[in-house]
């Protein structure tokens, strides 16, 4: 039997795992009728070839934001087609597209042109939007997710966006704005602002029953019958809840959790596979701010491991200092001064990737206790993804070795 045949056969958790997934748009939207009646008023104008107002949508991660905006230009394109009204909504992530030339290019793209992501004049792009834009009869809305990551490059494209109805002819584009960040208006000019927030929405967090319920109807398409405890879906809830009422943890929750006791080869999903997947949620993220940070933060987090796998549970600055100076000098990397490093452990200790605690040593003074917070192999994996750490992969388990520099004080 073919290696995949056998995994899929013996599938007995998932009917269907992407209905878990953020990309998803369901057929209801639970908790949402407010906001979806107030989006559909503002664009409703354009069943009527009229310009809808421009609209700015605020709220926390989680909050179905563009799930609704989704779920509203999905029904507003349905509605354009019985009624014979051309209704173009092209949606950006603008943390994939971020700067005025790669917006104006979607665009055109998505109408029809083959515009390069670089390599033109952004004029001559402009232009080519423009056209294609005004090709035909048509309200174009587009939407912008993630709106704030655009604007901290400039506003030059919200500025043209918004200013480019007075040189159509046959189309009128309006635009939808999301955002979790209310401080990034901050980032724009004052003209630019007022023709972009002619409407807002708030979307509040969802509290624990809303949350329960949006998983409840996602996971009648996701699960067998009968897979999941009678615990699983609440407790979900109730830590997503805590979390700012965020439904993409609540959907990650219930789909990690599903995918751990599929692993597992368990016939049901237990509130135990929850907190394992509370577990690898956390460390993934952890993941993720590791591939972010300096090399020689990273460098430091390789001198923990290195005395971590030495049989030290906790460690003090002075014992981190000393590893972290041979290290660099393993991979011709200046070190930087013991204060410094001092100030990068408070820095990995407030992203959660270390735990440090000042303890008092009497009349010795004060000295930091250090442990990791991320098993040594996981952590180990993501520092060596660096090319620039590779060569301490090879790097010897010989504690002695990496103490034999001066001796330095502990802070």
């Amino acid at each position: 039997m073919n290696v995949f045949e056998r995994i899929l056969s013996s599938s007995r958790i998932f009917k269907n795992r992407d209905v878990l997934r953020h990309t998803y748009t369901p057929d209801e939207l639970p908790h949402r009728d407010e906001q979806i009646n107030a989006l559909a008023t503002i664009l409703a104008p354009a069943l009527r070839y009229e310009t809808p107002s421009n609209v700015l949508i605020y709220g926390k991660t989680g909050t179905g934001k563009t799930a609704t905006v989704k779920f509203v230009a999905r029904q507003l394109e349905e509605m354009s087609s019985k009624l014979g009204v051309r209704c173009f909504i092209h949606y950006i992530n603008c943390e994939l597209i971020d700067t005025q030339y790669r917006v104006f290019a979607s665009i055109a793209n998505a109408l029809g042109r083959n515009i390069p992501m670089t390599g033109l004049p952004t004029d001559h792009v402009y232009e080519e939007m423009k056209k294609a834009l005004d090709l035909r009869r048509q309200v174009v809305i587009i939407v912008l997710d993630e709106i704030d990551k655009l604007v901290k490059k400039g506003d030059e494209a919200l500025y043209n966006l918004t200013r480019i109805n007075s040189e159509l002819i046959n189309a009128k584009v309006s635009i939808i704005g999301i955002s979790n960040d209310l401080k990034f208006k901050s980032f724009l000019d004052p003209r630019v602002l007022s023709s972009l927030s002619e409407e807002e929405l708030v979307f509040p967090p969802y509290n624990a029953e809303q949350l329960r319920d949006i998983l409840e109807q996602r996971a009648k398409l996701a699960f067998h019958d009968g897979v999941l405890d009678d615990d699983v879906i609440p407790f979900c809830s109730a830590l997503a809840a805590q979390e700012h009422g965020d439904a993409r943890k609540a959907l990650d929750l219930l789909r990690v959790s599903g995918e751990i006791a599929e692993r597992e080869g368990a016939d049901r999903v237990t509130k135990e596979h929850v907190k394992k997947a509370v577990k690898k949620i956390e460390s993934d993220q952890i993941a993720e701010t590791v591939r972010t940070l300096p090399t020689h933060s990273k460098v430091l987090l390789f001198g923990m491991i290195v005395l971590t796998e030495s049989g030290y549970r906790k460690f003090t600055t002075g014992e981190v200092y000393t590893v972290y100076r041979n290290l660099c000098k393993k991979i011709g990397l200046d070190a930087l001064t013991q204060r410094r490093v001092s100030d990068l452990i408070s820095e990995l200790d407030m992203l959660g990737i270390i735990n440090s605690i000042i303890i008092s040593k009497g009349r010795y003074g004060r000295t930091r206790e250090i442990r990791l917070e991320m098993p040594v192999d996981d952590l180990k994996a993501v520092l060596l993804e660096d090319y620039r750490l590779e060569a301490l992969s090879s790097y010897e388990k010989n504690l002695k070795s990496l103490t034999t520099l001066d001796t330095f004080g502990e802070a």
